[in-house]
């Protein structure tokens, strides 16, 4: 089966993560979760290592071993999901900013990658968003799933911005292993 790099970005529906995670092992994948430091303020690593089976990367990790733990993954991985995707974590992937491990492991690796944006619907609409989201779309292998259309958002707004449904991912991504 394949191996699935989950990357978890600083939005509420980071707590989300953990069912996609499940979902993917039940299936038989091999899950890596990759934490940004805003997404521990939402999900712990414990629950994403108990889980997935697989010690969660932050960081802070060190790494074990003499090559990086951002190419040994990028190097592994057969997809790079990112569920959720934060707007803050779409333009830095646009831009080829690298100051996480998160987005180091995005430039080190040459798999396909499954973009699932999380934010606020005055986040997602907003013209730098926009723009960074068509910038990723022109990059080979590079899919972007979400967000939702419609549905009340954790801060009260209504309208897109929610990350997709946890089955719908789930299935988007077996399209791309």
């Amino acid at each position: 089966m394949a191996c699935i790099v989950l990357g978890i970005t600083g939005s509420i529906a980071a707590y989300k993560a953990a069912d996609i995670a499940s979902a993917l092992v039940k299936k038989g994948h091999e899950v890596h979760c990759v934490c940004t430091e805003k997404a521990l303020d939402f999900v712990t690593p414990m629950t994403l290592k108990t889980i997935s089976r697989n010690e969660v990367v932050t960081d802070a990790e060190p790494g074990d071993g003499w090559v990086p733990t951002h190419i040994r993954l990028a190097q592994k991985a057969d997809l790079l999901l990112i569920a959720p995707a934060s707007a803050h974590t779409i333009a830095k992937l646009a831009h080829g900013f690298a100051p996480d491990l998160l987005s180091s492991l995005y430039l080190a690796t040459r798999a396909t990658v499954l973009i699932c944006p999380a934010m606020n619907g005055q986040m997602w609409s907003h013209p730098a968003t926009m723009s960074n989201v068509e910038v990723l779309k022109t990059r080979s292998n590079h899919y972007i799933f979400g967000p939702a259309k419609e549905g009340v958002l954790a801060c009260g707004d209504e309208g897109a911005g929610k990350l997709m449904p946890v089955t719908e991912i789930v299935e988007e991504t077996l399209k791309y292993v």
